[in-house]
């Protein structure tokens, strides 16, 4: 969810409002939160916290950057991957969201509360959403792309779950090639393996991530990791 204005400003507008209805102001605060959509003051600046994370991870994102974006469900992979899209068409770059996960109506709720409204009102994200993405037809739609253009994959783990296509490890190898050679920045939002659960760190790394058929990860260059909504991110190779 997008906020209507920077925190400073909506901190001014909180002790304006804790002065004119003489409450406390972390009163005024959380009223301030509950009319952006948040149920207090902390959870509407957790929430800033993490898109100003994604936001500074997308200004590091060079062209022809291979990136994993990793986590366990419900960490906020999806969330965090659409806010660095976001990001770089709001830099001036093309965006491409490519899923084998979600259905438009599915991806139209997410912006929808994230606060990027519907999915098809807003044509400078290319979505595709086809049964048949795999990384030949990842390279075919993205024909043409402009250097610096993004695409974010969603998700690593399935590219291969059709028999039809190469195994991951050469779909990988082939999305590498096209990312160098055409100067676009592709995000592959990737699985990490449930034992991580148990191994006590604060955040997955590279050696968390599931591999139901092996594939180099040293054909990635940067990766970030998402847990409990907050990332971190680090050069993976």
């Amino acid at each position: 969810m997008k906020l209507s204005a920077p925190i400073h400003q909506l901190k001014r507008q909180a002790k304006l409002l804790a002065r004119q209805d003489n409450i406390a102001l972390h009163q005024a605060l959380d009223r301030v939160a509950a009319s952006e959509g948040f149920g207090g003051w902390s959870l509407l600046i957790s929430k800033s916290n993490n898109i100003c994370a994604a936001e500074n991870f997308a200004k590091s994102l060079e062209p022809a950057d291979m990136v994993l974006l990793g986590g366990r469900p419900g960490h906020g992979k999806t969330v965090t991957s659409l806010e660095i899209a976001f990001a770089k068409l709001a830099a001036g770059q093309d965006a491409y969201f490519f899923t084998l996960e979600y259905h438009a109506r599915e991806l139209n709720a997410q912006l929808v509360e994230m606060g990027f409204g519907e999915l098809m009102s807003d044509a400078k994200l290319v979505v595709d959403t086809s049964d048949e993405i795999c990384a030949e037809y990842i390279v075919r739609r993205m024909d043409g792309a402009k250097t610096g253009s993004v695409a974010v994959i969603d998700y690593l783990q399935i590219l291969d779950q059709r028999r039809t296509t190469p195994t991951l490890d050469a779909q990988l190898r082939q999305l590498h090639s096209f990312a160098r050679q055409n100067g676009v920045t592709l995000l592959l939002i990737s699985q990490v393996d449930r034992s991580f659960e148990q191994s006590g760190k604060a955040f997955p790394e590279l050696s968390d991530i599931r591999q139901p058929n092996p594939i180099d990860l040293d054909l990635f260059n940067k990766a970030c990791f998402v847990h409990d909504k907050q990332m971190r991110w680090n050069k993976a190779a």
